[in-house]
């Protein structure tokens, strides 16, 4: 009974979180179904809870808002899945941690259907690619949890402008660059990578009673 949206265009990211928030709390209520929302938005940067305002390398370039999410500063655009995961954690286990180690292994499932390896790495938040010199990010997560409804997800690099990165050090990992699927040598549509996502949904909710 979990909605699944998939919304064309460039959502308005106040909006979006406006209307996220009040999907969480209606979850909680028992007034609305849960919901995995999958997305595009204009250019901006977003600040989790731990940002360093140093980290905002250029402050001017695109809007900046504060997400609310745990994290530091990443980046959302045109060509980037975004997908926010909102589910009662109540009926599912409670563990947090469960839940977001579950989104990196949905994450690496689903480019794994495209020949992509990739990979979670520990002390790091997100999902990686390479090694040595080509070692790079291709998705970042971000969540909160309010009254055990989560909110809030991930964003998969698909073919976003790479250099739109190069106004913030990206979750705070300065030392790491950022590649997408484009940059990988894989054309691949987006609704490719939504029929992965959906594809490799179920065992993400499998997994997630890790504690129960």
């Amino acid at each position: 009974m979990i909605e699944w949206r998939v919304t064309p265009g460039l959502s308005p990211y106040a909006e979006t979180l406006a209307e996220m928030e009040a999907r969480a709390a209606a979850i909680r209520a028992g007034d609305a179904r849960e919901l995995v929302w999958l997305l595009e938005h204009p250019p901006l940067y977003t600040a989790g809870t731990s940002a360093d305002e140093q980290e905002l390398l250029a402050p001017d370039r695109f809007p900046v808002f504060r997400a609310g999410r745990g994290g530091r500063y990443t980046y959302h655009g045109p060509g980037q899945r975004v997908g926010y995961v909102l589910l009662d954690l109540e009926k599912r286990g409670r563990d947090v941690r469960c839940f977001v180690s579950g989104i990196e292994k949905w994450l690496i499932a689903t480019l794994a259907d495209f020949g992509i390896g990739a990979r979670s790495e520990a002390g790091r938040i997100g999902i990686w690619t390479g090694s040595g010199a080509e070692e790079a990010k291709i998705g970042a997560i971000g969540v909160r949890v309010r009254r055990w409804v989560s909110f809030h997800g991930f964003s998969l690099n698909v073919d976003p402008d790479l250099s739109h990165f190069s106004g913030i050090v990206p979750c705070g990992l300065g030392d790491y660059a950022v590649t997408s699927m484009a940059r990988l040598g894989l054309a691949v549509e987006m609704d490719a990578v939504d029929a992965a996502l959906a594809r490799h949904f179920p065992e993400f909710l499998a997994g997630l009673r890790c504690s129960a």
